[in-house]
Order: C-alpha cells, then sequence, then structure tokens
C-alpha cells in the first residue's frame, strides 16, 4: 500500500531576534501550505539563525516560546514544524516544534550541537535528551531531527527509523558556504 503525504518546505527568510516579525512571516505563508498534510520550517525559524548571545538577554527564551503559541494557534489541518528557543533562563535547546488544530503537539530538541567554524551551540544550547516520539501525520509516521542531528554517524535519524519512522522531517538553518553541495552528497 503506497501512503502520499503532500508536503512542504518553506523558507521564510526570519530576521534574527525579530520574533514579532518572524511570527508574520511564518503567519503569511499559511495560506500558502494550506492543503497539505506538512509544512516544515528552518531551525530556528522563529527566532532567526544563529542566536548567539541573544538566547542570554533575559526573557528572550520565554518570549520565543509565547511566539511559538502564536504560530500554533494559526496553525489548521496542515501540521507545522517550526523550529524555536526552548528551555528556560538557565538551560536552552534549539528546538522544533510539531503545531496543528491550533496547539503544541510536541517538541523535538536538538540532540548534537555543533561547535565549529561559525557555529557555537556548545556555547549557547543544552543538548536534548528527550525520548523520541514519532507523530502520525498524513496517514505516515514522521520523526524529527534538528541539522547536525542528520548528519553523525549515531544520530537519532536511525533510531527513529528503527522505531518506525517513515518519514524524519529535518530542519536545517545552516548558512550557505563555497563547496557546501559537495561536502553533504559525499
Amino acid at each position: 500500500m503506497v501512503i502520499r503525504i503532500r508536503l512542504a518546505l518553506v523558507q521564510v527568510n526570519p530576521v534574527v531576534g525579530d520574533l514579532d516579525g518572524n511570527v508574520e512571516r511564518i503567519r503569511r505563508v499559511l495560506e500558502e501550505v494550506d492543503g497539505c498534510d506538512l509544512a516544515v520550517f528552518g531551525e530556528m525559524a522563529l527566532t532567526g539563525y544563529p542566536l548567539e548571545d541573544l538566547v542570554l538577554k533575559p526573557g528572550f527564551v520565554a518570549d520565543s516560546r509565547a511566539a511559538l503559541e502564536k504560530v500554533a494557534g494559526a496553525s489548521g489541518d496542515c501540521a507545522l514544524v517550526v523550529g524555536f528557543a526552548d528551555g528556560d533562563e538557565d538551560v536552552v535547546y534549539n528546538a522544533v516544534a510539531v503545531c496543528q488544530g491550533g496547539r503544541v503537539h510536541g517538541v523535538y530538541r536538538k540532540r548534537h550541537l555543533p561547535n565549529l567554524e561559525v557555529f557555537d551551540e556548545v556555547r549557547h544550547f543544552s543538548p536534548g535528551v528527550d525520548p523520541l516520539v514519532l507523530y502520525r501525520i498524513g496517514g505516515v509516521r514522521v520523526g524529527l531531527a534538528i541539522c547536525e542531528d542528520l548528519w553523525v554517524p549515531d544520530g537519532p535519524v536511525g533510531a527513529l527509523v528503527a522505531g518506525g519512522a517513515e518519514l524524519v522531517a529535518v530542519a536545517n538553518g545552516s548558512p550557505f558556504h563555497r563547496g557546501k553541495q559537495t561536502e553533504r552528497e559525499s
């Protein structure tokens, strides 16, 4: 039996720190993804990326979660995977949430934090350790991962597939650099 899922991969060009503007950028796209089963936005789509020391600003993580609730409230039948900063003032995670039908259904926290080139995620974020969860979306078992989680040999993607995932949605927000495409294809 073939199961079909209507999938949208969405780039909204988020601005670092502009939570209200990024919420509006995402809301404007929701009409375009109407009719899809799943729309995957980029890593940190609500906050912009990379955040660097902005995650240390008092109240920023709580404001990020409030922005997520606004997006969730605007979600309809199409499930959204949206990147945001999660946690509290002491522990911050690079995360994505599944939103559908006006609410947040779950959160995945990035497990493998890069610490090279333009990335200093080890300084700013804690790695996720929560159990992996599959979501039934459009009749398909969907797992979640974020960027670097895909590229490490023993990362969560293999565990998600072994656990029954038929699709793994991976939010990514890496900046472009010369040779990136060749690097990823090798």
